[in-house]
């Protein structure tokens, strides 16, 4: 078995956090129940570009005892926990393309070897995997990395077109890897279908809110511990995400400010309670500073010199490119680390900015990410809409599909059972009249 980690010796202490995560996992530990009886991903091969986490091995796991031929590899450098990746290689037999810190090159070497799998379903968190499948499949090499495009290259273009004919569909876990696809579906060139785990109510109503709220401030205060009590919290997006941290930060006792280019979130948040302003208002005011819009470079070079001295910034929008770390560093005299996961740039106005985890998904470079029982739901749809996908694909377009709502509605029906809560049901009565136009006062 090929597999590229950091240490196969950490598989003990993976597998007991593995064991910990999964204890909260309870929907997921049902599928996979059911999965390894039916075995409905049987002779299907499946390559997942996903954080490598602990709650993560309980997806793959499941996927594998239903049948599946799975590889994964990292959707970020930073978000892989190694004990984790040794413990899917040494106790399970999962071949992990995954080291915690690997740089650009190696980042993407393991995508490739996740290609080479040829798989007939892709799981993805931010589309890195498909759109690299993608560029091979249409020849262009140099909006690639080098040695994914030189592997390419070098493949006849029956292979090329194999690799991607072979997709029946695929599915993608978060906000930025969903825009990038119905950017690749609008310009016609999706090659298959995909389903967006990220648009199913169980996922971003709960994953994005209460899973990135907890966890980035989680990660905020890991890296830093800085109190947030009477500070003031700067939050650049007011989706599922920043309404998350928003709340979070509120509740330990900052004063928050919301930044939004939306005017129906931009009045969701003042409704809320926050203060809104643009950001070149707000850099002046905040001692903390978090973007999660999905957007580049929603914080700038002159942002940052108009910070006070000591200001911490952050991200957890899926990739790095919503700070503008160039323009920091153009701005500054002097970088150095100063605690693990912490950056400090001195401005040339002697103004020192603090970077929380090269700028990239702070409550998974500093932190562990989501709580595993949030998780649950979203890797729930994970591996039911591959399941849908494996029984389904022949009838769907290239195009991006929401997670159908009976599996949505499955899923928060056995997450309710599962923590011992009863809801009500409709008398045939009350199903006649929501039915009918005929009533009426």
């Amino acid at each position: 078995m090929d597999y590229d980690i950091k240490d196969i010796n950490l598989a003990a202490k993976g597998r007991l956090r593995i064991e910990w995560a999964e204890m909260s996992m309870p929907v997921l530990r049902e599928i996979r129940e059911r999965f390894s009886k039916e075995k409905p991903l049987k002779d299907l091969r499946l390559s997942a570009c996903l954080h490598v986490t602990t709650e993560t091995a309980g997806l793959v796991k499941t996927l594998k005892a239903g049948g599946a031929d799975v590889v994964i590899c990292a959707s970020n450098p930073l978000s892989t926990q190694d004990d984790v990746a040794a413990s899917l290689v040494a106790d399970d037999e999962i071949p992990v393309f995954s080291i915690k810190g690997e740089d650009h090159a190696t980042y993407y070497s393991h995508i490739l070897s996740a290609l080479k799998h040829k798989p007939h379903i892709t799981m993805d968190d931010g589309a890195d995997l498909v759109s690299a499948l993608h560029f091979i499949a249409l020849n262009k090499w140099d909006e690639l990395e080098p040695s994914v495009g030189d592997w390419g290259k070098n493949q006849p273009e029956k292979e090329r077109t194999e690799l991607v004919s072979g997709v029946i569909g695929g599915t993608e876990e978060t906000t930025t890897g969903v825009i990038r696809l119905r950017s690749m579906e609008k310009d016609g060139v999706l090659q298959f279908p995909i389903i967006s785990v990220n648009d199913a109510n169980t996922k971003h109503l709960f994953d994005n809110r209460y899973g990135t709220g907890q966890s980035t401030v989680d990660g905020i205060i890991r890296a830093t511990n800085r109190l947030l009590a009477g500070s003031t919290f700067v939050v650049s997006g007011y989706g599922w995400c920043g309404r998350g941290v928003a709340n979070r930060a509120k509740g330990h006792g900052a004063h928050v400010i919301v930044c939004e280019v939306d005017p129906l979130k931009a009045l969701e948040a003042v409704m809320d309670g926050y203060q809104v302003m643009p950001i070149a208002q707000a850099a002046s005011l905040g001692n903390f500073f978090c973007t999660l819009t999905g957007n580049m470079n929603v914080i700038r070079a002159e942002h940052f010199v108009n910070m006070k001295d000591g200001a911490i910034v952050s991200n957890s929008g899926h990739f790095d490119v919503e700070l503008d770390l160039p323009g920091l560093a153009e701005a500054s005299v002097k970088r150095r680390p100063i605690r693990e996961f912490v950056e400090e740039f001195t401005l040339k106005n002697n103004r020192r900015i603090y970077v929380l985890g090269e700028g990239r998904l702070i409550n998974l470079a500093a932190a562990e990410g989501h709580p595993s029982s949030v998780m649950d739901m979203s890797f729930a749809n994970q591996a039911l809409s591959a399941e849908y996908m494996a029984r389904e694909y022949t009838k769907l377009e290239k195009r991006v599909y929401p997670v159908p709502g009976v599996i949505d509605n499955e899923i928060a029906r056995l997450k309710l059972i599962s923590m011992g809560i009863e809801i009500d049901t409709l008398t045939p009565e009350q199903e006649k009249y929501l039915s009918s136009w005929e009533f009426g006062t």
